[in-house]
């Protein structure tokens, strides 16, 4: 099974390796550059790992901080979750497909007639 990668978000060493000590600090030089944040999504942004960073915050931090993506974001590889036994595998059926959805098949529509009286 392929290892499942992940990352791991260094913004807050990064920040402090150059001073920046608080949150808000970034919020005067993102402003310089046109990004305009509140003290609470810059909180989150340190804080928190992002799901989601747009390109220019993202560009605008590498130029804040005089730094490279690879300072920022460490990719990392994690071992795959364990999956649970479909209950077909339990009872001694036959063991589960492992892609697409798991073995289960849409069940045909049925269609009854209208009593149109």
């Amino acid at each position: 099974m392929a290892a499942k990668l992940d990352y791991q978000w260094h913004l807050r060493k990064v920040m402090a390796d150059r001073g920046m000590f608080s949150t808000t600090d970034l919020i005067p030089p993102l402003a310089e550059r046109g990004i305009t944040l509140s003290s609470s999504q810059v909180y989150r942004l340190v804080v928190e790992r992002p799901e989601r960073l747009s390109l220019k915050i993202l560009m605008a931090l590498l130029d804040i901080l005089d730094c490279t993506m690879e300072d920022l974001i460490e990719p990392i590889a994690v071992a795959g979750a364990a999956t649970k036994p479909q209950k077909a595998a339990a009872a001694g059926g036959s063991a589960p497909d492992t892609e697409g959805l798991g073995g289960l098949r849409p069940r045909r529509a049925r269609i009854r007639g209208v009593d149109r009286s």
